[in-house]
This record gives C-alpha cells, structure tokens and sequence, in this order.
C-alpha cells in the first residue's frame, strides 16, 4: 500500500459501487479526495460519499473551465464514470480535457475490462468504446494508465451463465480449458488506489485475482458443494457469435450498459481467449491478498452451511 498523506486525488463516479470502494481505498491511504458530483446528485448519495471522507465537488461536466478549476493541484484524475457514449466518450472526454487545462500530470481512465487492446474492432461495444477513448488519451499530453482486470468477480455469483447451481453444472463455450480473468471490484479498488499514487505507472496495468477455466471450477465447485458437479459445453465460439447476433437483433433499443446480448460479447471474449490478460502485473504494489474463486464461491452468502446454495 502506497501513502497518499497530504496527496491529492480527484474521482469522477465516486457515487457507484466501483467508485464507492475506490473512494474508501483511497481514504485509507491519507488521500484527499476530490469526489466529482454532478448538480442534481441525490442528498442520500452526496451523504453518503462524504460519509466515506471525500471532499464534494459539484460540476458540470459540460463547463469545461470550471471543472478545471475544480482539478486546480490535482495530481491524478481517476475516472470510475459507467455507460456508453454519453459517458465514456462525452463526459470523460470532457473531463480530459479539463485535466489537461489544470495541468494534472495523469489520468486514469474507466476501462477496469479484460484486454481490449487485444479484441477484435467491432465485435464487442463496450470494448469498441474504450479503444476510441485510447486513441484520444493516447494523443493528449497526459500519463494515462489503464487497469485492465478482466471480468469481476461477481459474475460467478450473479446472473451470467457460468456456475449453474441448480443443476451442478459449469456452462462454457469453446474450450473447457481455456482460463478467465476475474477480480474482486474491492481488489481492482485497492489496486487502483495505489497505481493513482504511482508516478511512475505505466500505460497498462493488468491484473487477476483469480485465473481459472470451466474445467477448474468443475472441479472447485465440487470439493466445496460436496456433490458431483460437471461441466457442460453450450457449442462453439461461432455458434456463440450466432446467438449473438440473434439476441442483438430482437432486443429493443437500449441505453442500459449491459444489455443480455453485451454479456455474451464479453463471455465469447473471455471464452475465445481474445481478451486474455498477460503479463499480470498483480505484484507490482506488494498486493498478496488476492480474493480467489474460491474465496468468492465459498463466501457465506452463497452457501449454505451444507455447501448448497441459498436459495433466494
């Protein structure tokens, strides 16, 4: 863990559940943290982020000398901001540009995904979204650095269809070897609180707290149920595009981030190998207390004292 005492940070997104973490890693540090608050923030979630120690700051991101004022002696910009166009390229673009009239020497932006400088243009939006936001950086006088840290963790506990507890199965695509990137959202927070404070940070920062594939977590979510669990291959990575396509076509216009059919263009990333992360950077910052899959299955939440899952 870096100090931070007497340093300052600026946070943009510090009201989502990304930003919330991050916000209280860096506090642990000794940071001063400048939480960016658009008008119109609701007084439970303005409470709620100076709760945590932060400094508010009402901007408007549309005001670009103002929010640069607002970044006056900044030595770091971390943006947490979440969605599509509006949000990535729009707001955080201006946001950059604020940052570069301050002066603040780096930026980090919201990628915090798995490798998309090694997906394939035009298969995956979101991804889509973070490589044109990479070009603009990547031509702005500013230190960029990205975390890329795969999928989080909570996709093994959530909606996606991977752990299929109901009936003991792992479902996959492709390859039942083939490992995937996840991380903790309090790991990727903790992390990122540190490489805000590294002057030093490269362009690219990648880590994993846990790498495993379908075959693995066969394996895990057995020894921790004490039943037979088993893997069970949906198809190929091309049938997968197909269903793709598919779901992409029937599903009204949305502005929502994660929409089903951008799910799977993650999932097929993520089972094709495409968007693999190495080399890890994981012990760059000392960090040894990884959260694992097994850390995360295992967590009282999710099983019952008998190893079954809560029913919910």
């Amino acid at each position: 863990m870096i100090s931070g005492a007497g340093r300052t940070v600026a946070l943009a997104g510090a009201t989502g559940d990304l930003g919330a973490r991050l916000l209280s890693a860096l506090v642990r540090r000794g940071v001063e943290v400048r939480a960016l608050l658009r008008p119109g923030t609701p007084a439970a979630a303005q409470d709620a982020v100076h709760a945590r120690g932060a400094t508010l700051v009402p901007v408007d991101l549309a005001d670009t000398a103002g929010l640069a004022d607002a970044l006056n002696g900044v030595e770091c910009v971390v943006s947490v901001l979440n969605g599509l166009e509006p949000a990535i390229l729009d707001a955080q673009g201006r946001l950059l540009e604020a940052a570069i009239v301050a002066g603040v020497p780096r930026f980090i932006p919201s990628d915090f995904s798995l490798d998309f400088t090694k997906t394939r243009p035009g298969a995956n939006r979101n991804m889509d979204l973070r490589r044109r936001f990479m070009t603009r950086i990547d031509a702005a006088p500013i230190q960029a650095t990205s975390i890329l840290n795969g999928a989080f963790a909570d996709l093994l506990t959530g909606e996606a269809p991977i752990v299929l507890h109901r009936w003991r199965r792992i479902l996959y695509w492709g390859d039942a070897d083939q490992p995937f990137d996840f991380t903790t959202k309090d790991d990727v927070a903790d992390y990122t609180a540190d490489a805000a404070l590294d002057a030093g940070a490269p362009r690219f920062l990648r880590i994993a707290g846990t790498e495993i594939s379908p075959r693995r977590l066969e394996t895990l979510m057995t020894r921790l149920s004490g039943h037979r669990w088993k893997v069970l291959r949906a198809g190929g990575i091309g049938r997968l595009s197909g269903l793709i396509q598919i779901a992409r076509a029937l599903t009204p216009a949305t502005d929502a981030p994660f929409p089903v059919w951008q799910g799977m263009q993650y999932i097929r990333d993520m089972s094709s190998g495409s968007g693999k992360l190495a080399p890890l950077d994981n012990t760059r910052y000392g960090k040894t207390d990884w959260a694992g899959a097994e850390t995360v299955l295992a967590a009282p939440s999710n099983l019952e004292p008998n190893g079954n899952r809560r029913r919910v």
